[in-house]
């Protein structure tokens, strides 16, 4: 079985796998762009996570999260920074994103 290494390498993965959507974090929900509505912590789901650690650098250290979302009909992925570098989150996407 293939270690997958890269970023890129997950993101192909979970492409063919039907994860298409590129999502976006803000504070306390999930956004898609386009007429999609924001989509709120209850009404996804982290199906799996692929956590990356930069070797030298820490500004390469990054969390990959395949989501789904029932309601919405959508599967889609989403990059993170984790540490110093990592995004402001309410508690509940905290709690929502931790739940893998």
């Amino acid at each position: 079985m293939h270690t997958m290494t890269t970023v890129s390498e997950v993101l192909s993965k979970l492409k063919s796998e039907g994860y298409t959507v590129d999502f976006n974090l803000k504070e306390n929900c999930l956004v898609c762009g386009g007429d999609t509505p924001d989509i709120d912590p209850e009404d996804f789901v982290v199906d799996r996570h692929f956590r990356f650690e930069g070797v030298s650098d820490p500004g390469d250290e990054a969390i990959v999260y395949a989501i789904s979302s029932e309601k919405h009909g959508l599967k889609g992925t989403l990059i993170n920074a984790y540490g110093v570098y990592s995004d402001p989150l309410s508690a509940r996407m905290i709690k929502a994103l931790a739940a893998h």
